[in-house]
Protein backbone atom coordinates (compact mmCIF):
# COMPACT_ATOMS: atom_id res chain seq x y z
CA UNK A 1 0.00 0.00 0.00
CA UNK A 2 1.24 3.45 -0.87
CA UNK A 3 -0.19 6.66 0.50
CA UNK A 4 0.73 10.07 -0.91
CA UNK A 5 -0.07 13.55 0.24
CA UNK A 6 0.01 16.04 -2.63
CA UNK A 7 -1.16 19.59 -3.11
CA UNK A 8 -4.22 20.59 -5.13
CA UNK A 9 -2.22 21.92 -8.07
CA UNK A 10 -0.33 18.66 -8.55
CA UNK A 11 -3.51 16.62 -8.15
CA UNK A 12 -5.19 18.71 -10.85
CA UNK A 13 -2.24 18.10 -13.19
CA UNK A 14 -2.33 14.37 -12.47
CA UNK A 15 -6.07 14.29 -13.15
CA UNK A 16 -5.57 15.97 -16.53
CA UNK A 17 -2.76 13.62 -17.56
CA UNK A 18 -4.74 10.58 -16.41
CA UNK A 19 -7.89 11.74 -18.18
CA UNK A 20 -6.00 12.13 -21.48
CA UNK A 21 -5.12 8.44 -21.22
CA UNK A 22 -8.54 7.34 -19.97
CA UNK A 23 -7.10 6.28 -16.63
CA UNK A 24 -7.77 6.94 -12.98
CA UNK A 25 -5.22 9.05 -11.11
CA UNK A 26 -4.24 5.99 -9.08
CA UNK A 27 -3.61 3.89 -12.20
CA UNK A 28 -1.69 6.73 -13.84
CA UNK A 29 0.60 7.17 -10.83
CA UNK A 30 1.21 3.43 -10.48
CA UNK A 31 2.05 3.05 -14.18
CA UNK A 32 4.40 6.03 -13.96
CA UNK A 33 6.18 4.51 -10.97
CA UNK A 34 6.47 1.15 -12.73
CA UNK A 35 7.83 2.78 -15.90
CA UNK A 36 10.39 4.86 -13.97
CA UNK A 37 11.48 1.82 -11.98
CA UNK A 38 11.91 -0.17 -15.20
CA UNK A 39 13.92 2.67 -16.78
CA UNK A 40 16.25 2.78 -13.76
CA UNK A 41 16.69 -1.01 -13.70
CA UNK A 42 17.29 -1.09 -17.47
CA UNK A 43 19.92 1.67 -17.24
CA UNK A 44 21.64 -0.15 -14.38
CA UNK A 45 21.67 -3.38 -16.40
CA UNK A 46 23.17 -1.62 -19.43
CA UNK A 47 25.86 -0.01 -17.27
CA UNK A 48 26.68 -3.35 -15.64
CA UNK A 49 26.92 -5.03 -19.06
CA UNK A 50 29.25 -2.30 -20.30
CA UNK A 51 31.44 -2.70 -17.21
CA UNK A 52 31.51 -6.47 -17.66
CA UNK A 53 32.26 -6.54 -21.38
CA UNK A 54 34.11 -3.23 -21.62
CA UNK A 55 34.82 -2.00 -25.13
CA UNK A 56 33.51 -5.20 -26.72
CA UNK A 57 29.90 -3.94 -26.39
CA UNK A 58 30.64 -0.63 -28.10
CA UNK A 59 32.55 -2.29 -30.96
CA UNK A 60 29.57 -4.36 -32.12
Amino acid sequence: MLSLRIDKELLDRLRRHAAKRGMSVQDYVVRTLIRDDFDERFSAAVEETERFYGDQVKAT
